[in-house]
């Protein structure tokens, strides 16, 4: 009596659980890196501009709020104070962009002193602040 050989099945590597568990992971870090960004500025009501970007850039966050109030990255600060932080931040790092972050209650005049004076401590890239919408 003859008994068939029973043929060796060849081993597969499945591709489409590893794309899976790929796709899942890059999903994962993108999230989570999105979570980790800092904003250093003080919490002001921005205007609304429909020309709004987002972009990441090395920057100083010059924050104005309504009361009047001058912050660099979250530290009060003034006029004077100001222009010596910005000259050392500029000097450390040239292509350093300057947000000023003014709430839409304060005076033009004075947002148009803290850009003199950023322009005065050798800031070449400048941006105000808007809220998208």
């Amino acid at each position: 009596m003859r008994l068939p050989r029973q043929g060796y099945k060849r081993a597969r590597i499945e591709i489409i659980p590893m794309i899976d568990t790929v796709f899942f992971l890059l999903v994962f870090f993108m999230v989570a890196s999105l979570s980790m960004t800092l904003e250093t500025g003080m919490r002001v009501n921005l205007p609304k501009a429909q020309s709004a970007q987002r972009e990441a850039l090395t920057k100083v966050t010059v924050s104005l709020t309504a009361d009047g109030k001058l912050y660099v990255d979250r530290e009060r600060t003034t006029l004077a104070g100001l222009r010596a932080t910005l000259r050392q931040r500029i000097e450390e790092n040239p292509r350093v962009v300057v947000v000023i972050n003014a709430d839409e209650r304060v005076e033009h005049g004075k947002v148009v002193g803290v850009m003199d004076a950023a322009k005065k401590a050798g800031a070449a890239r400048m941006a105000i602040a808007t809220r998208a919408g």
